[in-house]
């Protein structure tokens, strides 16, 4: 379709803001049509994250859905799926929000390795680490049930190459276990 009318419009109204006032009578334009189309957009669902400083926690909500996620550098050492004391810790520590702030019902707790390493190793070593995580939650958490599982490296949460180089900051944040809950 020609844009003719719509740019013989704009010229009339330039002209008529240039000319001044006694141009204006003849550049209102009468017989002028344009199409109009329809805007569609598309809305998805807005997920904040919060991190810590250190960038070994994060909290994420979407609706009623609470994901933390800790990075397994802080809960286990290189390759290994048993929780260090200072794991230990910190998972009382989320085990009381959990207590305190789900509706019940199935906590999922989820394991994730980075990109480094063969898929069947990741997956058995993040299915580990997520098992070893319900252990310790277990005996802390009344009323709900535990879903376990171990993903591997086949849902990053950051990419593990940037501009094609690894990016040791990605890895690390995607070496992680989730710990799913649905709040209050």
């Amino acid at each position: 379709m020609s844009r003719f009318p719509e740019r013989l419009a704009v010229l009339a109204v330039s002209v008529a803001l240039t000319a001044g006032p006694a141009a204006v009578a003849w550049a209102d334009p009468v017989d002028v049509a344009a199409e109009v189309e329809d805007v569609v957009a598309t809305v998805e669902d807005i997920t904040a994250e919060v991190e810590s400083l250190d960038g070994t926690e994060s909290e994420s909500k979407q609706g009623e859905q609470v994901t933390v996620a800790l990075t397994s550098d802080v809960l286990f050492a290189l390759d290994k799926a048993v929780l260090t004391a200072k794991a230990k810790a910190r998972l009382r520590q989320i085990a009381g929000r959990v207590q305190a702030e789900s509706a019940g019902g199935v906590v999922k707790i989820e394991g994730h390795t980075d990109d480094q390493g063969s898929d069947a190793y990741n997956k058995v070593l993040s299915l580990k680490r997520a098992q070893a995580v319900r252990q310790a939650l277990q005996g802390t958490l009344s009323g709900v049930t535990f879903q376990v599982r171990g993903f591997g490296k086949s849902r990053p949460k950051l990419p593990n190459f940037v501009d094609g180089k690894p990016s040791e900051e990605n890895r690390a944040k995607n070496r992680r276990v989730e710990i799913v809950f649905t709040a209050k």
